[in-house]
């Protein structure tokens, strides 16, 4: 089986002056667009084969940018920039492609439009209708040589933009978050709105799973929207609405595992935890592993008519006349009286609170503190002193949480049949030593005053 990369270059600028088209440099953005499709080429094994680049300046500084974030700085093969590439003609990229020796099993061209996407077309008619700047297509073709190429003859198995691949790139043309309304219903509603809009906006950043905050955002999505909902039903009846979260509530938590996976991956390599290069390494790889299946699962649910269904009834219920209606009734004298409750419940779980209490106490602490910020959120009167003390409070018990979510994968680690004895170990004395910065952390917790004091 042969395998064969379009990419388009990156965004260019226009010419002036006596600039031809050849001479266009990279814009600052097209920089940045080359750089965030290094990953995927390196996760679609692209730069193992042959390289071929248009010698245009665009399409050579693409290479380049590319080039520059590979770990090694080097390629398995020396690439190769080719005038012929050069080329908006379709009829002639197809003649220099069904010239390519047959030893060519991995080639990567980086060329320019209308050339590229219309032989992507005649390759595989079910392709995106458009190719964006630095956007990439995989192919597959039968083990045969490139002269028989032949209409149809491709499968797609991939494509991604540098926006699927790059959430920094992604904000840019992301759903703009609503203008701040001084009537509490109509800010609320917008928040729903646009909460929806965001999730929908970010799916195919988390199907392509490169860049982890794709999912980091989604999921925030999803559990604010539940946040909203849930503060709403704490003051209004709404009908219909308890429904509506339990579905948000599997939505979110089917993100869980897969969110703690990528926190714990990343942190393994920005720090230096007390084990050693192998089993650092060991342990890395097999988090990994269990990273691809979670992916893989949420990516199917995502593809399944009942999830689209399903959200698309989330968002007919934000709009209709039993949410329009409750939120006509959420005045701030009721919002204030459920959030003095909730305050009032956070404080008495405080005081009884023990330095040896049970790692779930404190989770459930955490998931209090998270609903009177949600609800104090919706209350522009609420006093800043007061919201950052509940950030504050937030990142203590979200630290201990991380801590306790690490040990529960250590302890995966080290149950699996699979992996080395000795790495096993050194897993289980690094969970072992966990318990201390726990146990500072629970101190920390224990030594908060009353969130009611904080309040006046």
């Amino acid at each position: 089986m042969r395998h064969l990369y379009l990419m388009r270059h990156a965004k260019a600028k226009q010419p002036r002056g006596d600039m031809t088209d050849h001479q266009r440099p990279l814009r600052k953005r097209g920089k940045r667009q080359a750089a965030a499709m290094a990953p995927v080429l390196r996760r679609w094994q692209a730069l193992e084969g042959k390289t071929y680049v248009s010698t245009a300046a665009r399409t050579r500084e693409t290479f380049d940018e590319i080039a520059a974030q590979l770990p090694d700085r080097t390629l398995a093969n020396p690439v190769h920039f080719d005038e012929a590439l050069y080329t908006f003609d379709v009829e002639a990229l197809l003649a220099w492609l069904t010239a390519l020796p047959d030893g060519a099993e991995r080639v990567l061209v980086i060329g320019h439009n209308p050339a590229l996407i219309e032989f992507a077309c005649w390759l595989n008619d079910e392709v995106p209708p458009s190719l964006p700047t630095a956007s990439v297509l995989h192919f597959t073709l039968p083990d045969t040589p490139w002269s028989s190429m032949n209409q149809g003859c491709a499968e797609l198995v991939g494509h991604l933009s540098p926006e699927e691949a790059s959430y920094a790139l992604f904000k840019r043309r992301a759903p703009k978050p609503p203008a701040h309304k001084d009537d509490t219903a109509s800010r609320i509603h917008a928040m729903l709105e646009h909460q929806y809009r965001m999730i929908r906006a970010l799916e195919p950043g988390v199907i392509a799973g490169v860049d982890p905050e794709f999912l980091h955002q989604y999921r925030v999505n999803l559990r604010r929207s539940r946040a909203v909902g849930e503060s709403l039903r704490s003051v209004v009846k709404v009908p219909g609405l308890k429904k509506q979260l339990k579905w948000l509530k599997h939505c979110a938590r089917a993100t869980s595992d897969l969110r703690d996976l990528d926190v714990f991956v990343e942190d393994l390599s920005n720090t230096s935890p007390p084990l050693s290069p192998g089993t650092r390494e060991g342990l890395k790889q097999w988090l990994q592993g269990c990273q691809r299946e979670h992916h893989q699962a949420l990516c199917q649910q995502l593809s399944t008519s009942e999830y689209v269904e399903q959200l698309q009834g989330w968002q007919r219920f934000i709009v209709s006349d039993e949410v329009v209606k409750a939120l006509s009734k959420f005045t701030p004298k009721r919002s204030k009286a459920v959030l003095d409750e909730r305050i009032a419940r956070h404080d008495e779980d405080l005081a009884a609170l023990a330095l040896d209490a049970p790692d779930t106490t404190l989770h459930e602490l955490r998931k209090g503190l998270k609903r009177i910020r949600y609800l104090a959120d919706l209350m522009p009167e609420t006093p800043k002193p007061f919201v950052s003390e509940l950030k504050h409070r937030q990142r203590l018990l979200g630290d201990f949480q991380d801590l306790c979510t690490r040990q529960v994968w250590l302890d995966a680690f080290c149950a699996s049949a699979d992996n080395d004895t000795r790495q096993k170990q050194e897993c289980s004395q690094w969970r072992a030593a966990l318990e201390k910065p726990k146990r500072n952390l629970r101190k920390d917790v224990l030594a908060l005053a009353p969130l009611a004091e904080v309040q006046t």
